[in-house]
Parts: structure tokens; C-alpha cells; sequence
């Protein structure tokens, strides 16, 4: 089992930084896929960035350039680093925890989520 919590969301203007944070619990944080999701109001929750346990790196295209994952193994934590904000950056942004175990097992956990909204 997996406990992730995030952190780092807030309010922020358009063009700004936010840097959030997602504490995974358990020995096992390096071997697991770390992906930063996102869910915009009304709409249907979107994959962001992706870094896995070798430190591949995937970003959405609405992304690229802006944003950066990485990941710290020592301490258990992801990060998204998010620049040049925009108002269609704003969504709740939520951590996951992805690996695959024998078989067709799949170990999958999702953190509560953290808010960041981009205004002006």
C-alpha cells in the first residue's frame, strides 16, 4: 500500500511559478512510475507528466517546455515544477503511483488532489 499526499497548490498569476510536491509513504517509492495528473472543472482528468523509475521523462504537449517532473528517491517525493502558468493551467492536480506486479496485477494509487488556479 501507497499513501500519496500532495502539496504546493494555490493561487497564482498568470506567467507565474508553483512548484508542487507529492510525499509517497512505503520502502518501495523507487520502483514505481510517478505521473502528475490533472482534472479541470467539468472536464475529464488529463495526464500531465510522467517520470518513471528509470527517469524517463513524458509531458503532455500542452505542457512541454513549462513544466518539469522529477523525483527524489532519498525522500520519497515527486515534483512538477510549473512555469509560465495560464489561465487554462488551472485544475485540481493530483499524484499517482503506477506499477505492475505478476501477472496481470497492477498496483495503482492516486493522492486527494491539491488545487492550483491561474487568475488574474
Amino acid at each position: 500500500q501507497v499513501q500519496l499526499v500532495e502539496s504546493g497548490g494555490g493561487l497564482v498569476q498568470p506567467g507565474g511559478s508553483l512548484r508542487l510536491s507529492c510525499a509517497a509513504s512505503g520502502s518501495t517509492f523507487s520502483i514505481y512510475a510517478m505521473s502528475w495528473y490533472r482534472q479541470p472543472p467539468g472536464k475529464q482528468r488529463e495526464l500531465v507528466a510522467r517520470i518513471s523509475s528509470g527517469l524517463s521523462t513524458n509531458y503532455a504537449d500542452s505542457v512541454k517546455g513549462r513544466f518539469t517532473i522529477s523525483r527524489d528517491n532519498s525522500k520519497n517525493t515527486v515534483y512538477l515544477q510549473m512555469n509560465s502558468l495560464k489561465p487554462e493551467d488551472t485544475a485540481v492536480y493530483y499524484c499517482n503511483a503506477f506499477r505492475r506486479g505478476y501477472g496481470p496485477t497492477e498496483y495503482n494509487y492516486w493522492g486527494q488532489g491539491t488545487q492550483v488556479t491561474v487568475s488574474s
